[in-house]
């Protein structure tokens, strides 16, 4: 999937200023959700309900490469590897991929993207979260 725009999680500005995150060296992970959507509310991995483990998808998401976190004149910009779950049975249904901190105390949600509709994996089947390896995944101005 190319990445549809980004969606902030409210409690991710506080959390920054708060250092709850280390954007260049914190564990970020991707992981999938169905259904209920994730919102702009929600400050939490545990506020969400990741899809069920297995077939190639891994409980707690991937982990993608941090490629580049650096800041440019005042602007900060963190670059993600792109990620690719690749099904060996069923995957999902999912429709949002969600990044969060898997190394903050209480894994805070960083943003989202939304697929459009719920996908599901067939065997052999592949889906990349393809991350803009220019303009990056987000960046503080």
């Amino acid at each position: 999937m190319s990445v549809a725009p980004f969606n902030k999680f409210y409690s991710f500005v506080e959390a920054v200023a708060e250092k709850v995150h280390n954007l260049g060296a914190d564990s970020l992970k991707i992981m999938l959700v169905n259904s209920p959507a994730p919102v702009a509310t929600n400050t939490k991995k545990s506020d969400l309900t990741e899809i069920t483990a297995g077939n190639g998808y891994t409980a707690g998401g991937t982990a993608p490469s941090i490629t580049s976190s650096v800041q440019t004149l005042g602007s900060y910009k963190l670059i993600l590897g792109d990620v690719t779950i690749s099904a060996t049975g069923a995957v999902g249904p999912f429709r949002y991929v969600v990044l969060y901190n898997d190394t903050a105390t209480n894994k805070e949600l960083i943003g989202w993207w939304d697929n459009g509709a719920s996908v599901t994996l067939a065997n052999g089947e592949t889906f990349t979260t393809d991350f803009d390896g220019s303009a990056g995944v987000l960046q503080l101005v």
